[in-house]
């Protein structure tokens, strides 16, 4: 149980009542929280400052928001206790509930992470940008039919930490038939860094949500931006980034930098952000949080680029990742929640399980090469639990 969570099981000692909206009368929350997201000027940090700011309004809690560079510094928190949630992608979700990545060190493994709520807009992608200017390169002025293809000899961002960023653009290349040997890999240190650095002349692309603030700085810098289009209709492309990234779908944009206002730009995504707890986290607090997060949609819905997706109709209830009991026991109140997405959570939390139980094993037997014995051993967990392979 975290810090504030125990506060909680006290009785709510520090908790305070919301006044209003009607829709929240009852609603009760500790007087701070703190959640961890993405870098300043992402979109998912836009989105938990406007969160923030409702909560402030509608019941006086104070929302600490801690921005994490990558996976790893967003996660790390969550899993000491010093935050109670964390605003994170798929990266600080799903890999590292499945311990791979930098999530398969020694030192991490799978964790047992808990959904609350998801942005699941629709309307937001999830794409690599690539500066406009090396269209001339491929000789495609004006990026007319510039494709992921031509990425070929380009400079792609590497972020350290940050597995669900480094596998998504592994997703696209794989999509335009590359992979990192046909391109030059430049490493930065989080994820702002590798964006300020496509405007600075360091690396010709790098992945966003398109309605990243950094993603529209970088469409007003001399270099510009271009989103290659991913085709619904390109079953090869798309079946090597799925089995790089199973979690993408194709989508279309219509909210981000050299989108908005136009028809939509073809693209893929998913969920982002993800609002995650440990599954020790006190049961009440996070039905508390989640009550908060979809009733007082109408008071942040708007107050930032995509935060839209935060919508109870937009919810996934049989994602990649299991709910957190408090979160169920709320959308049963509501009538969201049912038996095929009980039986899908089950299993999911059976699966993390497993994982788990083979981590420890493993390492009771300390294997000279923890990586190459871990990638081995987790496979054979999940094979044999008849669970899908992924990674």
């Amino acid at each position: 149980m975290t810090r504030i969570g125990s506060v909680l099981a006290g009785a709510c000692a520090a908790a305070i009542i919301a006044a209003a909206p009607a829709g929240a009368a009852e609603l009760t929350l500790p007087g701070q929280l703190a959640w961890t997201a993405y870098d300043t000027g992402s979109a998912g940090y836009n989105q938990a400052v406007a969160i923030g700011a409702a909560l402030k309004n509608a019941t006086g809690t104070n929302l600490r928001v801690l921005p994490g560079k990558n996976d790893v510094a967003r996660s790390e928190p969550l899993r000491q206790g010093k935050v109670d949630f964390s605003a994170t992608g798929v990266g600080g979700s799903f890999m590292a509930q499945e311990g791979v990545f930098e999530f398969g060190a020694e030192g991490w493994g799978p964790q047992p992470v808990r959904v609350l709520v998801a942005n699941n807009g629709g309307a937001v992608g999830l794409a690599m940008g690539v500066a406009a200017d090396v269209c001339e390169k491929v000789g495609k002025p004006g990026c007319e039919g510039f494709q992921y293809s031509d990425l070929k000899g380009m400079r792609i961002a590497w972020v350290k930490g940050a597995p669900a960023l480094n596998v998504n653009n592994t997703a696209y290349l794989a999509y335009g038939g590359l992979t990192w040997d046909d391109v030059e890999r430049v490493e930065f240190g989080g994820f702002g860094d590798a964006w300020k650095g496509m405007g600075a002349d360091q690396v010709d692309a790098a992945f966003a949500s398109t309605n990243s603030g950094l993603v529209y700085e970088q469409a007003t810098t001399p270099r510009g931006l271009v989103w290659p289009p991913i085709d619904p209709a390109n079953e090869e492309g798309l079946k090597r980034m799925k089995e790089i990234a199973p979690f993408f779908a194709p989508m279309t944009a219509t909210v981000g930098a050299n989108i908005d206002g136009g028809p939509g730009t073809p693209t893929a995504g998913y969920a982002y952000p993800v609002l995650i707890a440990m599954d020790t986290q006190d049961a009440e607090l996070v039905y508390q949080m989640t009550r908060a997060m979809v009733e007082l949609f109408p008071e942040y819905d708007g107050n930032a680029p995509g935060i839209g997706g935060w919508s109870i109709d937009s919810q996934d209830f049989e994602w990649v990742v299991p709910y957190h009991e408090g979160a169920i026991r709320y959308f049963r109140e509501i009538g969201k929640w049912t038996d095929a997405a009980q039986a899908h959570n089950d299993r999911l939390v059976a699966r993390q399980t497993a994982l788990k139980a083979a981590w420890d094993a493993l390492a009771a037997e300390k294997p000279a090469d923890w990586a190459a014995a871990w990638d081995a051993r987790r496979r054979e967990a999940l094979a044999a639990g008849g669970f899908e392979v992924v990674f």
